[in-house]
């Protein structure tokens, strides 16, 4: 029998029980600080599967130290990182499966329909935060080890499976694993991407702008300067840099994304009485960063574009730039690299049909990977990116059946599977 086939026929045969594990992993409100449980139940399947397990609490003071460090708290007392290892028989690849396993907060209750941790099941869908953002992709990772390892495959390559914390703050937890030397020759990270495959993925970081005014009694707001009306200019500035960045990409994976790398400015905040003019004004955003740039290059850009302005106020005031809370650094891999060429043929084996590759439209922890662990990534997995961090999120089942299977004969190919 071909190794397709086993592993479709093991799917099929296992998909109700895989059903039951992703219900018991949602069920887990894994939000931040929250992620022991759920990391229990992973590193037990690991166990149960025939991998070596490494579950541990990352130092937080030697990753402060680190200068790709960036999360919202220090202390991971409460929220471990799990490994698993299948260590190959020498003279393959290695391969990383990297998966985060804390989710964003519910939110308002009342816009659920289903409770937000029920991992109800209705018409193929399973239902819950942090299905598709990314246990529905984690638990693709998991078959396909499984399948592998239950059909009798043998690999040369060694494998790693990732399940970590504060991806949604930073990255934290792959930093972590990075640093304890859980790297390799390539990465997949399977995100909600429907199903497309992403060679590329933009960073991002949150800036903060201070604006001043000139406070004044509101009846003579003639004798002071609002800095609600200086905003206005620097919001204008914002988009027409933002329109300048975006008209320098040509880069063909972006063809069908409107604006590559957006800035988007997410809060205001100004002024503190109704008949006072506003002294000062706080802007708060993102701005994205492509995957030739570095951070350090669009800080510049930003702040300089700023300080250029053609607004004499801002001569003797400029706006005040800081650089606070997340950052994801961008990542890319060739788009004729062979791990790109094996997925892509896998899923045109299963699917019949091309994949679409473009680039991705939000970070991942791929920038953390490529850059500090020297393993270039690919983004690829089940999952609907616009239910992501929505209520009533969901994950089509059919979707992680049918990633599981691309990517097992992905590590297959990869690895250099041997079936006894």
């Amino acid at each position: 029998m071909q190794v397709k086939e086993k592993l479709s026929n093991w799917l099929i045969a296992k998909q109700d029980e895989a059903v039951e594990f992703l219900q018991n992993t949602v069920q887990e409100a894994s939000t931040t600080g929250n992620e022991t449980g759920v990391q229990k139940l992973i590193a037990k399947k690991l166990e149960e599967i025939g991998l070596e397990v490494d579950m541990w609490y990352p130092d937080g003071e030697e990753l402060a130290n680190h200068p790709n460090f960036c999360a919202s708290r220090t202390d991971f007392s409460y929220s471990p990182n799990v490994v698993g290892i299948w260590r190959g028989s020498g003279d393959g690849r290695s391969l990383v499966l990297n998966g985060h396993i804390d989710v964003v907060p519910e939110g308002d209750l009342n816009q659920w329909e289903h409770h937000p941790y029920s991992g109800k099941v209705i018409d193929g869908k399973l239902f819950g935060r942090g299905s598709t953002d990314m246990k529905g992709g984690n638990l693709s990772l998991l078959l396909a080890i499984q399948a592998l390892k239950e059909t009798g495959t043998k690999l040369k390559g060694d494998l790693y499976f990732h399940s970590v914390i504060e991806e949604e703050s930073g990255g934290a937890g792959t930093l972590a694993a990075v640093l304890r030397g859980y790297k390799a020759d390539a990465a997949i990270i399977p995100e909600p991407t429907n199903m497309k495959i992403f060679p590329a993925q933009q960073g991002s970081m949150w800036f903060r702008l201070t604006i001043k005014g000139k406070a004044a009694h509101g009846g003579t707001r003639y004798e002071g300067i609002s800095a609600i009306d200086k905003a206005g200019v620097v919001l204008q500035a914002i988009k027409d840099l933002e329109m300048i960045r975006n008209k320098r990409i040509t880069d063909p994976l972006y063809k069908d994304i409107p604006i590559p790398v957006p800035i988007n400015v997410g809060k205001i905040s100004g002024g503190n009485w109704p008949s006072s003019v506003p002294d000062s004004v706080v802007l708060e955003g993102r701005i994205g960063v492509a995957p030739h740039e570095t951070l350090e290059e669009v800080k510049k850009e930003l702040e300089d574009y700023l300080s250029n302005m053609q607004e004499p106020w801002f001569s003797k005031h400029p706006v005040a730039v800081e650089w606070f809370g997340a950052q994801w650094l961008p990542g890319s891999i060739e788009t004729d690299h062979l791990l790109m060429n094996t997925l892509s043929k896998n899923y045109k084996q299963v699917l019949g049909e091309e994949p679409i590759i473009e680039a991705s439209p939000w970070g991942t922890d791929g920038g953390l990977l490529s850059q500090v662990g020297n393993t270039p990534s690919i983004v690829f997995g089940p999952g609907v990116t616009a239910v992501a961090h929505y209520p009533n999120e969901y994950i089509e089942i059919s979707k992680i059946m049918e990633a599981a299977e691309i990517i097992a004969l992905t590590i297959y190919d990869w690895c250099g599977g041997e079936n006894e």
